[in-house]
């Protein structure tokens, strides 16, 4: 067989045949042209430039548009130093003052200042979720509602251990529930009326931050010794907005003799008047001289107040068949409130306020604000300047009761007294 003819077949077999055409030639020198493209035409020599450095001119730029800082962030200046928690060791304990629910409170000495303070020691121990939400909250309300009848805060210190966290407040000499239990007397109208004023004036303040307390009572009024008091403990407050209560608020609030009906009734929505509702009982309780509903549970203090303010109506309270709780609520037959029986010698202006502050419908119970306008302030008595108001020993401060000395009895002259001119003094 022809090998040459082998080769031809192989060839034929593995390579595709394609007619050539009078293109090919062509389109051989055309792959020469796109392959070897001639050379272009050399420009002539221009005279060189010196090279210029275009990094100060896009700095110079950049400034230009830039401001020295973002239009809606403060300069770092007016940021105040963040600097690390001091020791509590930098104070002197002094004595325990008491314990609550969400910690212990010392009384203690600055050892480079010499001032008397109180320490609030944290309880963390039980913490498995990191640092509490309520210590949290209360510091954040206390910073934000800074006012000469909000309790202070100067600093948070620390232990050796995570566990030991302390909030350095201001120490008060007194709080009004332990107080009013020791006064041979209660508050005369025009003090009354000082102590009201204070009291809603800071309320006011922290409503106006939007600060919810959730917890006024008068164990958490604090008295000095100079007749001011300051709003304390705000371990169940938080802030709010606009709409009030939006989600839903926890009912696990107040102090039971101090909840407002709306809390006891079921409401998840509630504004700034369940602190109002506290304010009217503490009111009353200055009065009183004791606390004015003295309930052991919830349903015993809605009969108490059904029966000191009268039975809600559709027009004293329009909302009240909405809330959860008032269909198994058996209302009792209408009555008229008895507030001129408890209150024997109070002004018709101070029920007035009395009523508008232990009010059934959230929507009409008096603010802070309109309360310190209220008639009942200026009327006389008219209230009396704190520096005027007594003094009396700090349970607190381990203070006692100072005991009366014995008088002496009048002199009886016996049979044998002599008389100092009897004595020979030579």
């Amino acid at each position: 067989m022809d090998t040459k003819n082998l080769l031809t077949e192989d060839t034929k077999s593995l390579t595709p045949v394609r007619k050539r055409s009078k293109w090919d030639e062509d389109g051989d020198e055309l792959e020469l042209s796109i392959q070897a493209p001639p050379p272009k035409r050399r420009a002539k020599a221009r005279p060189s430039k010196p090279a210029v450095d275009p990094e100060p001119l896009l700095t110079a730029l950049q400034n230009a548009r830039r401001p020295s800082h973002r239009v809606f962030v403060p300069l770092r200046s007016r940021h105040p130093p963040i600097f690390p928690s001091r020791s509590v060791y930098s104070y002197e304990r002094l004595n325990q003052i008491e314990e609550g629910s969400y910690g212990v409170v010392y009384r203690a000495r600055d050892r480079q200042t010499g001032d008397i303070v109180a320490l609030k020691k944290l309880k963390l121990e039980e913490e498995k979720n990191g640092f509490p939400i309520t210590a949290l909250r209360e510091v954040h309300a206390l910073m934000s509602c800074r006012h000469e009848n909000v309790v202070g805060v100067r600093e948070v210190v620390v232990g050796d251990t995570l566990t030991q966290v302390f909030v350095v407040m201001d120490f008060i000499e007194h709080d009004l529930k332990s107080l009013l239990s020791v006064m041979p007397s209660p508050f005369l109208q025009s003090e009354i009326k000082t102590l009201m004023l204070q009291l809603l004036s800071a309320v006011g303040h922290c409503h106006s931050h939007w600060i919810l307390h959730r917890d006024l009572k008068t164990s958490n009024l604090l008295m000095n010794n100079r007749g001011t008091i300051k709003v304390a403990d705000f371990g169940l407050a938080r802030r709010y907005g606009d709409p009030v209560g939006v989600g839903g608020m926890t009912q696990l609030v107040v102090t039971l003799w101090y909840r407002a009906p709306e809390i006891l009734l079921g409401a998840t929505k509630y504004s700034t008047a369940v602190d109002m509702w506290s304010v009217g009982c503490i009111f009353a309780e200055l009065l009183l001289k004791e606390p004015l509903f003295q309930a052991k549970g919830e349903v015993e203090l809605l009969s108490m107040i059904f029966k000191l303010l009268g039975p809600p109506t559709s027009s004293s309270w329009p909302e009240y068949t909405t809330l959860p709780v008032s269909k198994t609520v058996t209302l009792p037959s209408p009555q008229p409130h008895q507030f001129r029986q408890k209150f024997q010698y109070m002004t018709s202006a101070g029920i007035d306020l009395l009523l508008s502050l232990l009010t059934y419908d959230p929507a009409r119970r008096l603010t802070a604000e309109e309360a310190l306008q209220h008639p009942y302030f200026s009327e006389s008595p008219l209230p009396k300047h704190p520096d005027l108001f007594g003094s009396f020993p700090s349970a607190a401060a381990g203070e006692k009761k100072r005991k009366l000395f014995e008088s002496p009895s009048a002199p009886a002259r016996a049979p044998d007294y002599k008389l100092l001119t009897d004595f020979d003094l030579s």
